[in-house]
């Protein structure tokens, strides 16, 4: 049964919702479905290498729209994006003849699918990862309560009662669109999951070991996205405390993003440059040997509405790889970590209490290797993605027509 997606962006750029994208593409093929891919003019606007109308990235077929200029004015750009989506769609799906549209958030994916659904008439999934209002007040373009913003809610909100289901990543989304007036039958979570054979206990990689100078130290790192949500301001100023008791420890920033440069200036100004390393983005398939490197994995997000709401992919792949996690207490990480279980929580936004929480686990071996072992263990009896995708089989089957 072929399947055909619609994503803001997808592979060959690097990001959570593109890894998220090809394991569910993975996990669906080994269902039995044949998932077919489009693209958002959005992948053009990020990708700047060469590209191709239809291309093949890991046996999976992608069709490309195609950038769309910028223009001024409120909401010009993002309803030019829409139509060159939805042409493109609408073509791809006379071509393809696929049996179900499943389009993924943001919402200018879905309005489009949505036209095309009805044009087809084929059932539609909407599979919302985050809300757009709240990714666009992280981002700086709106403020929560805005006329942008409610109108942005009030069309996702349109969407979901339009579409024949609703796929979500978490709880905390569908308890939202549940208060909304969205009947829960109509709502079921695919939560994030892992691939064991990619995460799981290895040997630490050697060459950045060396030339990150991190041979015999203690580290406490992150890996992902330099956010602001993410709170890597306060990890750099919780680790300064830490710091001065610790002097064999460092702190580990892989990856990069729109804080970077606020935090090297940061990091220089508390006097750190020798204690922290920033080597930047790394290949994909050297992720797991740099978490092996990695005794405490940090993830302080400040607490918003997104983080609140939605499950980040990257505590998983820690407690997959045998790691012990220290997160704040918003509600995405509630919803993943077993406080003092499977990992350990903080106040969201509490400097002191964050270099609390830090300093007890490296005081205490005995407490990091129960937790690496309840948490490795919890995550693959829960969430691996053979176990977090099956559910496509039942949403897939009540509204086939």
């Amino acid at each position: 049964m072929k399947i055909l997606h619609i994503l803001d962006h997808s592979l060959p750029l690097h990001s959570g919702y593109t890894f998220r994208s090809q394991n569910l593409f993975r996990a669906q093929r080994k269902l039995g479905y044949e998932p077919v891919i489009v693209t958002s003019p959005k992948h053009e606007e990020s990708w700047q290498g060469d590209w191709a109308d239809k291309e093949e990235i890991n046996g999976f077929t992608y069709y490309r729209t195609g950038a769309t200029p910028s223009l001024p004015g409120p909401m010009t750009s993002e309803a030019r994006l829409m139509v060159a989506l939805a042409r493109r769609l609408y073509q791809v799906a006379r071509e393809e003849q696929p049996v179900i549209l499943h389009a993924h958030s943001p919402v200018l994916n879905a309005l489009p699918a949505l036209w095309v659904a009805h044009k087809l008439k084929l059932p539609l999934v909407y599979e919302i990862r985050a809300f757009w209002e709240d990714a666009a007040v992280d981002h700086g373009t709106t403020q929560e309560g805005s006329l942008r913003y409610r109108l942005t809610k009030r069309i996702e909100t349109m969407v979901c009662r339009r579409a024949d289901h609703v796929a979500i990543l978490c709880n905390g989304l569908k308890n939202d669109l549940v208060a909304r007036g969205i009947g829960a039958q109509k709502i079921t979570p695919v939560f994030n999951g892992v691939n064991p054979d990619d995460f799981q206990p290895c040997p630490a990689d050697e060459e950045y070991l060396d030339s990150w100078g991190l041979a015999g130290k203690k580290v406490i790192g992150f890996i992902g996205s330099f956010y602001r949500y993410e709170g890597l301001d306060l990890l750099v100023r919780s680790f300064a405390r830490v710091a001065e008791n610790q002097p064999d420890t460092v702190l580990l920033l892989v990856g990069g993003g729109e804080m970077e440069d606020e935090l090297r200036a940061l990091i220089a100004s508390l006097g750190l440059t020798d204690r922290v390393v920033m080597p930047g983005r790394i290949p994909h398939e050297r992720v797991p040997g740099v978490y092996a490197m990695i005794d405490i994995l940090a993830y302080p997000r400040y607490s918003m509405r997104l983080t609140e709401l939605v499950t980040p992919l990257k505590p998983l792949e820690a407690m997959a790889m045998g790691k012990v996690l220290v997160a704040s207490d918003v509600g995405g990480h509630k919803e993943l970590i077993d406080d003092g279980q499977t990992g350990v929580l903080f106040k969201a936004g509490d400097e002191q209490a964050l270099a609390e929480r830090l300093q007890m686990l490296l005081d205490n071996d005995q407490q990091r290797e129960a937790l690496q072992q309840q948490g490795m263990r919890w995550v693959r009896e829960h969430h691996t993605w053979q176990q977090t995708t099956a559910v496509y089989q039942d949403i897939y089957a009540a509204i086939k027509r």
